[in-house]
């Protein structure tokens, strides 16, 4: 039915943006919950390193495989509440979550979570989008920052609530998911009505907006934008996944101790997101991706090497740095390819799951054959892969 979506008003619409980003936060609160339970399934369950990777690939492969699939189908069919239905497989996950006794429950549970996901962020991106007003940076930068913003608080509300108590109260999060669902409705409300006028003017739903780069040179953007995505989520997957591990191994910290460490690190990718998008916009977006992705190589490459303050201080520069890149690296895309913003935004969010995926797998054989300290060893080269940046495009000029 549509071809493009085209932004229904001239002026942003924060209101919606907002409501956008809290459910963005909430969402990716109860994704993180996955990743901050993992000590405790371990002790639990008696998994290794390797089990642990895998619970992180399945739910990542989930996650990744379904988001390019879901925005291909809905830019085709377009349906209003479909943020909602999303939400509602993360719930049916967490709940699951809360009392598996086994690793394949364990798998199936953060499976059905991995789905919730799938759905939420080409939709969330693509209504981003048209709830920008012009203003695309700011806009996603916004939306990602919620998420990010989420991304930091589950490990610390799992610390809080769960850690202490045991493993069942992961149950009290399906109350953010009831939350999450909440806070879509006005959402819904306002993407029913911007497709109920779509229909009134086929139009503008006909309408296709030209590409600013030819086949070929689109082609050769994409590639190389998937080569950064590359190198930043294999990185980021042996912080989130794999940090608190490193600082309990290294340094003897607790497993609270080292939630609230990773909690510093994901705060610090919450402000970085926040600034990627709108200096995108002043100076274009080649530049930052370039500069946030090689500009990390240095704190990554030193970070093995230092004390537990000083690793600390590192992992956030760290995450302040790399993760203002994402935005940048999405927009571009959505520049590339503006009449395909569901499939894009699906293809870039789900290739970095399921990179970010893979990537915990072999880094727990990794951890599991050579030592957790080995990984960061090796992970900290792969920043450097930035320096491809310097072959896009520039967009801007353009």
């Amino acid at each position: 039915m549509v071809q493009s979506l085209r932004p229904p008003v001239r002026r942003i619409a924060f209101p919606i943006l907002i409501a956008l980003s809290i459910s963005h936060c909430l969402n990716d609160m109860l994704q993180s919950v996955i990743s901050a339970l993992y000590p405790l399934f371990k002790d639990d369950l008696s998994l290794s390193f390797a089990q642990i990777g895998l619970i992180t690939l399945t739910y990542q492969m989930s996650a990744s495989v379904f988001q390019p699939l879901m925005g291909l189908l809905f830019d085709k069919r377009p349906v209003a509440w479909s943020l909602p239905i999303g939400m509602s497989f993360t719930l049916v996950g967490i709940l699951n979550l809360a009392f598996a006794t086994n690793l394949y429950w364990v798998m199936a549970s953060v499976f059905v979570v991995g789905i919730g996901s799938s759905v939420l962020h080409p939709e969330a991106s693509r209504i981003t989008f048209l709830a920008s007003g012009g203003k695309r940076g700011l806009a996603q930068s916004l939306f990602q920052v919620g998420g990010n913003l989420g991304g930091s608080l589950g490990p610390l509300l799992v610390a809080l609530l769960v850690a202490p108590y045991g493993r069942s109260h992961v149950a009290l999060f399906s109350m953010l998911a009831v939350l999450a669902i909440l806070v879509m409705i006005p959402i819904c409300r306002w993407f029913s009505a911007y497709l109920t006028h779509l229909k009134k003017r086929p139009a503008l739903a006909e309408k296709v907006v030209a590409r600013p780069l030819s086949s070929r040179m689109t082609t050769f953007a994409i590639t190389i934008l998937l080569i950064l995505i590359f190198s930043k989520y294999i990185y980021m997957a042996s912080l989130t996944s794999y940090y608190t591990f490193y600082l309990i191994h290294k340094f003897g910290v607790s497993i609270p101790q080292s939630q609230v460490f990773l909690f510093v690190f994901l705060v610090a990718t919450a402000i970085g997101t926040l600034v990627g998008g709108p200096v995108g916009d002043k100076i274009g977006r080649k530049y930052v991706i370039w500069a946030s992705i090689l500009g990390t190589a240095p704190f990554s490459l030193l970070m093995p090497h230092v004390g537990l303050m000083w690793t600390v201080i590192l992992s956030f520069c760290v995450g302040l740095i790399l993760s203002s890149a994402f935005p940048a690296i999405l927009l571009y895309a959505q520049e590339l390819l503006p009449n395909k913003l569901g499939l894009i935004s699906g293809l870039f969010f789900g290739f970095a799951f399921g990179i970010a995926g893979i990537a915990s797998a072999v880094l727990g054989g990794m951890a599991d054959k050579f030592g957790i300290e080995s990984v960061y060893n090796v992970c900290a080269f792969m920043p450097l892969l930035g320096l491809v940046a310097w072959f896009l495009p520039d967009l801007k000029k353009a």
